[in-house]
């Protein structure tokens, strides 16, 4: 019948279980590389069905790995796979191999989608480059804390005029200068860094076909339009437009029994980053959009029953459908019919 093997991830070793025939006939250890895990697998499970690992920082490289090794390495979800590997009576990554492997024979798993080594690099450039964003954003504040407490109160002002008024105020501060000076030329390397990523990102949206489809949005840019296009890669993996909302956890949680039955908050499954995107777009939409749409008219009209917090979040749940129908049909933004889409 072939064998199912089970993969336990860590960043320095993995632990493998091959079972057959409803048993376990062999489990062992080796160094968490995918050529090493194939070698093994090869003289352990030659006959091997399935390979079942869990999601987690080096499933892309082991997914793509051994599948390129002519392997049948499948990636399922690691809350599912929790739910069952939480009946074993001691966590040890053996015997979460034994129960992954486990899973793969009886079928119980549910398998997700690995994303491709391009679009994986286009999510690492968005990510460096927020990550650097973030950094700056965090030694500004820095500054500005570290300077105030001797009473140097820096102006709102970015870029080059937040340098100027550092340095103006500074005059004659030796003492302090020789402190805040550091954490400014931090600041202005990393800002400098996090540029030159922000040209890579723009450049890359440029030469997007997709990218420059779903910019035709008000308040989308190339960020957002480049995160989600990357994240959904290919429209056909959701087979309605209204499944990508709740795969990127915009829609609200249920909980039934017996006669109590409520939803509550958003379920916040999915990305986190691309979800705060669509977030940041649909504010934009209702609050600074100045081009008029269906789209910004329903979700003022929702803010006023509802809230704004609440209602940016209904939108931002709206424009990922919206956007997922758009890179299905190949059309521009219509403003007339945004919210029927």
């Amino acid at each position: 019948m072939g064998e199912y093997v089970g993969l336990d991830v860590s960043l320095k070793e993995t632990a493998i279980s091959v079972r057959r025939d409803g048993n376990r006939i062999w489990r062992g250890k080796c160094p968490s590389d995918p050529s090493l895990v194939t070698e093994v697998l090869r003289k352990r499970a030659p006959a091997a069905r399935l390979v079942v690992f869990e999601t987690g920082p080096l499933s892309v490289w082991f997914y793509h790995a051994l599948r390129s090794g002519r392997l049948p390495a499948i990636c399922i979800d690691a809350r599912h796979a929790k739910a069952a590997l939480d009946m074993a009576p001691n966590k040890t990554d053996a015997n979460d191999a034994d129960g992954l492997a486990h899973l793969a024979e009886v079928g119980f798993y549910r398998e997700v989608r690995v994303k491709g080594y391009d679009s994986m690099l286009i999510r690492t450039l968005v990510a460096a480059r927020t990550r650097l964003v973030r950094i700056t954003t965090e030694l500004s504040n820095q500054i500005r804390g570290l300077m105030k407490t001797f009473g140097l109160v820096i102006p709102r002002s970015k870029g080059g005029k937040f340098e100027a008024e550092v340095r103006h105020r500074l005059a004659g501060q030796d003492a302090l200068a020789r402190i805040i000076l550091p954490v400014l030329a931090a600041w202005r390397n990393v800002r400098a860094r996090a540029a030159e990523l922000g040209r890579q990102l723009i450049a890359s949206a440029r030469q997007s076909k997709t990218c420059q489809l779903l910019m035709s949005i008000p308040g989308v840019g190339a960020v957002t339009a480049t995160s989600f296009t990357t994240a959904i890669e290919d429209p056909a993996n959701f087979k309605k437009s209204r499944s990508v909302g709740a795969w990127l956890g915009l829609t609200p949680r249920r909980y039934q029994s017996g006669e109590v039955d409520y939803d509550g908050h958003i379920s916040r499954r999915g990305d986190p980053h691309l979800r705060g995107l669509l977030y940041e777009a649909a504010t934009v939409i209702l609050t600074r959009a100045y081009a008029e749409s269906d789209l910004r008219t329903w979700g003022l009209k929702l803010r006023e029953k509802i809230g704004f917090k609440r209602a940016a979040v209904a939108v931002a749940r709206k424009l990922a459908v919206i956007m997922h129908a758009m890179l299905r049909s190949g059309e521009l933004f219509n403003r007339a019919t945004s919210v029927k889409a």
